[in-house]
């Protein structure tokens, strides 16, 4: 690590973390007028792996709020429904349409291109608001007003706020002491297939559920398919995850009883077009009684509430996040006077952090322990649970997908909140 050179510079806000969280929070704010806000990214561009998202109702919603929704609706294919099908015996659970979801507003569905989605929300950014190759390696409080944050490279910044879109490992979830996020025994591969000539499917996502797996297959637009799988590794299939063929393989004998069009787009998977990583979560208690802010620091997306994918809302609530708090803390660095001392501007920051903290505990409380007891549901492999969630539960769990989906962080005007 190189030695600090004592200079410095100094920003309102500083943001960890240019995925989804961190480049929508600093829209947002920008969208509001905020001015001398950095994002800090310690890898050399976007990080864009992971390929694809499903967005709910929620997620167009903010990103209607941050002014790139419609732009995204163009680009990617707006879905009509979901079909879910038995892995053990090939026959479907449940068809669901959407259009006959009860629900507060449109009913948007769509799976976009991560690499799309961020780039867009970057591309919106003022030149120089992300810089790359930024990793923080200490943070500390100066006085009662600033936070100082000490970069790899020997940087030395101020700033009066310090959020923390950091991911999973994040330096600022640690610096407000939570703990890191436990392994829930399971881990996730995710996919994507390219067709030149057009994929053929209808514009629906589709689950499969059994044989100790959950996987699903999801069109992005006309011609790309996002696909997931989720399992619970033995210890024979320990080390699978390094290894890409053996990956490959061991997806295709777990895929069960579905058609050959399904399992065409396994085979089709090019082995760099996958990834696998084992999935985390934080504790629900955790969220209840940590620390989501505190002197001018707070956390949002997967910094706060990493979660299991089970019920799609990891990147949803983090693009709500990012409104919610975008307007919050617009409010409190807006309202400035001449007259005003360091301490009560610092105070009024506070403030609109903590109000942020108690609208986001319990939603993502809710979410976080959703998303882990409908995975546990999902992915069992007993006679027992198969049948229950085949001829009972199946309409159930997409019932509950869709009620938390059905969530409206609003706009970025408080009057409109």
């Amino acid at each position: 690590m190189e030695e600090y050179s004592g200079e410095k510079e100094h920003y309102d806000v500083v943001i960890v973390g240019a995925g989804i969280a961190g480049l929508g929070t600093s829209l947002g704010l920008h969208r509001l007028g905020i001015g001398r806000i950095l994002v800090l990214e310690s890898a050399d561009s976007l990080r864009v792996t992971g390929f694809a998202l499903g967005l709910w109702p929620n997620a167009w919603r903010a990103l209607d709020a941050l002014g790139i929704g419609q732009y995204l609706r163009e680009t990617h294919l707006q879905l009509t429904g979901v079909v879910s099908t038995s892995a053990n015996s090939g026959l479907p659970t449940s068809d669901t349409t959407f259009a006959a979801v009860p629900s507060r507003g449109d009913l948007n569905v769509g799976c976009v291109v991560r690499k799309a989605l961020l780039e867009t929300l970057a591309n919106e950014l003022p030149q120089g608001t992300i810089r790359y190759s930024s990793k923080v390696v200490r943070i500390q409080n100066q006085g009662c007003t600033f936070k100082s944050i000490h970069l790899e490279d020997g940087t030395y910044l101020t700033t009066k706020v310090l959020i923390g879109c950091d991911g999973v490992n994040s330096v600022v979830a640690d610096h407000l002491g939570f703990s890191r996020p436990s392994f829930v025994g399971r881990s996730a591969v995710r996919g994507f297939v390219h067709y030149e000539d057009g994929h053929g499917f209808d514009p629906k996502l589709f689950f499969f559920f059994g044989r100790g797996v959950r996987y699903g297959i999801i069109p992005c637009n006309d011609h790309g398919l996002y696909w997931f799988l989720t399992f619970s590794p033995s210890p024979q299939e320990k080390g699978i995850e390094e290894d890409p063929i053996k990956l490959k393989q061991f997806i295709l004998s777990k895929l069960g009883k579905v058609p050959d069009r399904f399992r065409a787009v396994f085979e089709r998977t090019e082995l760099e077009s996958m990834v696998c990583a084992p999935l985390r979560f934080r504790h629900p208690w955790e969220l209840l009684w940590g620390n989501i802010s505190k002197d001018g620091v707070c956390l949002a997306g997967d910094a706060l509430h990493p979660m299991t994918p089970d019920i799609g809302q990891g990147a949803c609530a983090a693009l709500e996040e990012s409104v919610i708090l975008a307007r919050e803390l617009a409010q409190a660095l807006k309202t400035n006077h001449s007259s005003d001392s360091l301490e009560k501007e610092q105070r009024r920051i506070e403030n609109s952090l903590e109000k942020y903290a108690r609208e986001r505990r319990w939603r993502s409380v809710d979410l976080v322990s959703t998303a882990y007891m409908v995975g546990v549901m999902q992915q069992s492999h007993g006679a027992v649970m198969n049948f229950l969630r085949d001829k009972i539960m199946a309409k159930f769990l997409v019932g509950a997908q869709m009620k938390k989906a059905d969530f409206d962080c609003g706009t970025l005007t408080a009057s409109a909140s």
